[in-house]
C-alpha cells in the first residue's frame, strides 16, 4: 500500500491485513504498530509543526510519519534496542530523502530520540524546553501487561508487570503527565489490547481506558482494529479446542483533554 493510497473510512472497525512498507517502514520490532495509525493520527488531530509524542517509540514508526508529515516528532523508551532501531530508521530516512528529490524532509524538525522511562515523560519533555500545556498530539502503544517482554532485566520496563492493577497504576501516572502536557485541545492516542491468562480475558483495553477517565480525559472515540498475522493469535489458534474464541481484536482509544 502507497502512502497516498491510504484511505481510513468514518467507521469505527479497521482492518490492514498488510502492514504499510512506504518510506522506511518495516515491522522488525516485535509490536510494533503498524504505520497507518500514526499517519491518520497525525494528520487528523495534529497540524504542521505541532509537536507530537510517542512515550513508548519501539522502533521508530510514528516518528517516521511526524517527519514525513511536518510535525516535531519526540519518542521516548526504556529499551535502548528500541531508541538504537529508531535512530537507525530516521538515518535510513535521511539518507532516502537525499536520493529521491520527491521526499523533502526539513532537518529543523528532525526527529529526536530519547532513551528512559515513560513514567517520567514530564521530566524528559521539559529538559528539551517544553513546558505543559503545549503538546498537540501524544501516540502511545504500551505493553499488554507482560504478554510479549521487550527487555530482559531493564527496571520499569512495563512489559515486565503481569497484575493487571499494578499494571494500570503505572499507566495512570503517565496518563497524569500527558494530561499536563497536552495542550487544552490536545488528543491522546492509545493503542491496547487485552490478554488471554489461564482460558480467561483480562480487559486490559477497559482497564486502560478507566484509569485515563480517572486523570480527567474525556472518551472521543473507540477504535476496534483488527489483527492480523499475530503470533499470540496463532499461538491460541492451536489450542482452539480449550479456548471459545480467539482474541483478533485491539483498541484504539482517542482521549481529548478536557477543557
Amino acid at each position: 500500500m502507497a502512502a497516498e493510497n491510504l484511505v481510513i473510512g468514518r467507521e469505527t472497525i479497521w482492518a490492514f491485513k498488510k502492514r504499510g512498507n512506504w518510506a522506511v517502514h518495516q515491522g522488525d520490532y516485535r509490536g510494533n504498530w503498524t504505520p497507518e495509525i500514526p499517519r491518520f493520527l497525525i494528520n487528523h488531530y495534529s497540524k504542521e509543526e505541532d509537536i507530537v509524542i510517542d512515550p513508548f517509540v519501539g522502533g521508530g514508526t510514528t516518528l517516521i510519519e511526524t517527519w514525513l508529515a511536518n510535525r516535531r516528532g519526540i519518542g521516548l523508551d526504556i529499551n535502548p534496542i528500541g531508541i538504537a532501531m529508531s535512530q537507525a530508521r530516521i538515518e535510513e530516512m535521511d539518507e532516502k530523502a537525499r536520493k529521491d528529490p520527491s521526499i523533502f524532509l526539513r532537518n529543523e524538525l528532525r526527529p529526536i530520540v530519547l532513551e528512559g522511562d515513560a513514567r517520567n515523560l514530564r521530566d524528559h519533555i521539559h529538559g528539551l524546553g517544553i513546558p505543559d500545556n503545549s503538546i498537540k498530539l501524544v501516540c502511545a502503544h504500551p505493553p499488554y501487561l507482560n504478554s510479549l517482554r521487550y527487555t530482559a532485566t531493564i527496571g520499569g520496563d512495563l512489559s515486565h508487570i503481569s497484575d493487571p492493577t499494578e499494571f494500570c497504576d503505572q499507566i495512570q501516572k503517565i496518563a497524569k503527565q500527558i494530561f499536563d502536557l497536552l495542550a487544552k485541545d490536545g488528543t491522546c492516542a492509545v493503542l491496547i489490547g487485552d490478554v488471554r491468562r489461564n482460558k480467561k480475558v483480562i480487559p486490559t483495553g477497559f482497564l486502560v481506558m478507566e484509569r485515563f477517565l480517572k486523570e480527567n480525559f474525556e472518551l472521543k472515540n473507540i477504535i476496534i482494529k483488527t489483527q492480523h498475522n499475530d503470533s499470540s493469535t496463532r499461538f491460541w489458534y492451536t489450542k482452539r479446542k480449550k479456548i471459545d474464541f480467539l482474541l483478533s481484536h485491539e483498541y484504539l482509544l482517542i482521549f481529548r483533554k478536557k477543557k
